[in-house]
C-alpha cells in the first residue's frame, strides 16, 4: 500500500480569509504536487524520491513559505531551512540559514548522501550546493512583493512574526511530505523560510530531525507551526515514541502530541504523518492546515481548512 501525504503549513487560515480565486491556486498547488508524488510512488520509485519531488513542487511555487516564496529576514534576505530522512536506513540530512539554493531539500539530500554529517548551516550548506552543481539564484528569485510587505509590517510592529496570522494578505506555509513505497519503506521531508523579522540566525524545528521531521521504519513524521514549541516538544520523535512505547496507533500518537501536549502550551500548528501499513493522518490545532494526501487505489484528498 502506497501513499503520500504533504502540507504547505498551518495557521489562522480562515474561510473570509481567501478569496474564491487564492483559494483554488492554493488548491491547485497542492494538487499539483501530490500528483508529482504519488505517480512516481505509483511507477515504483522511492519514498525518499517521492517526498523530495513533493517538496520540490512546493519549493518552486511562491504561494508558500519556503524556497522561492521564502519570508524575509530582519536584515532583508532570505535564511532557509530544510531536511529529510529515510526511514528504511534512518539517515538524514538538513541544511539550515541557506540563502542562494533554489531547492533547499536537494541541499539537504546533498549533506545525507554526500557527507559525514546531518546538518550544516549557511555559509557551508550553499558551497555544499555550489560544489554539487545545485541550481543557485540570486536575491530577486525569491523576492515576493507581498513576503516583503510582510518584512515591512513587521518591523514596524517590532517583533518577528510567524507566518501564521489572519491577515489574508500575509500568506502561509512551511512544506512537507511523507510517503511509504511498494517496498513498504518511509520517509519524509520538510522546508521552510522560518519566520519573518526574524533575527540572529534563528533555527527553528524543520532542519531538527526528531523536532520537525523524523522517519523509521514505524512512522514519518512532517511538522508544521511555531517551531520554538515543536523544538522543545521533540515533537515528530514523540509521535515514534508513543507508537514504540505505548502501543499506539498512528492517528492516536498523532492526535495526543497536537491536540494534548503542543495546543495546551501555546504551540499551535499540525503535523502530516504515515504509518508502515500506509495510513495517513493529518491532525492540527489551529484554524487550518494546507494538506493532501493519496492512498494506493483511492482518491485524492486536497483540504484547507478544519472539515
Amino acid at each position: 500500500m502506497y501513499a503520500l501525504a504533504l502540507h504547505g503549513g498551518a495557521g489562522t487560515i480562515a474561510r473570509a480569509s481567501l478569496s474564491p480565486a487564492d483559494e483554488q491556486q492554493y488548491r491547485a498547488a497542492l494538487e499539483a504536487a501530490l500528483t508529482i508524488g504519488y505517480n512516481l510512488l505509483r511507477d515504483g520509485s522511492a519514498a525518499l524520491d517521492a517526498v523530495e519531488a513533493t517538496v520540490r513542487s512546493l519549493e518552486d511555487c511562491p504561494l508558500f513559505n519556503a524556497g522561492r516564496g521564502a519570508v524575509f529576514t530582519h536584515e532583508g534576505h532570505h535564511e532557509m531551512d530544510a531536511a529529510l530522512m529515510d526511514g528504511h536506513t534512518k539517515l538524514a540530512g538538513a541544511v539550515t540559514g541557506v540563502r542562494q539554493v533554489q531547492n533547499p531539500i536537494r541541499a539537504a539530500r546533498l549533506v545525507m548522501e554526500k557527507t559525514e554529517h546531518v546538518l550544516l548551516g549557511y555559509p557551508g550548506a550553499d558551497e555544499l550546493a555550489r560544489e554539487y552543481g545545485l541550481p543557485l539564484q540570486p536575491a530577486d528569485y525569491f523576492f515576493t512583493q507581498k513576503r516583503f510587505d510582510q518584512l515591512q509590517a513587521a518591523i514596524a510592529a517590532g517583533k518577528m512574526q510567524l507566518d501564521h496570522v489572519a491577515d489574508p494578505n500575509w500568506k502561509k506555509g512551511t512544506v512537507g511530505a511523507v510517503a511509504r513505497d511498494q517496498h513498504g519503506h518511509l520517509a519524509a521531508a520538510t522546508s521552510t523560510g522560518g519566520m519573518t523579522n526574524k533575527r540572529y540566525a534563528r533555527i527553528g524545528d524543520t532542519p531538527l530531525i526528531g523536532a520537525g521531521t523524523w522517519a523509521d521504519a514505524r512512522c514519518a513524521i512532517s511538522c508544521t507551526g511555531n517551531g520554538e514549541y515543536f523544538i522543545r516538544a521533540v515533537a515528530s520523535y514523540d509521535v515514534a515514541c508513543l507508537m514504540e512505547y505505548k502501543g499506539l496507533s498512528l492517528a492516536e500518537a498523532a492526535r495526543i502530541v497536537v491536540q494534548d501536549k503542543l495546543a495546551p502550551v501555546g504551540g499551535e500548528g499540525g503535523l502530516i504523518a504515515i504509518d508502515a501499513d500506509g495510513n495517513t493522518t493529518l491532525p492540527f490545532n489551529s484554524e487550518g492546515m494546507y494538506r493532501a494526501s493519496r492512498r494506493e487505489g483511492e482518491a485524492g484528498m486536497v483540504a484547507i481548512y478544519k472539515e
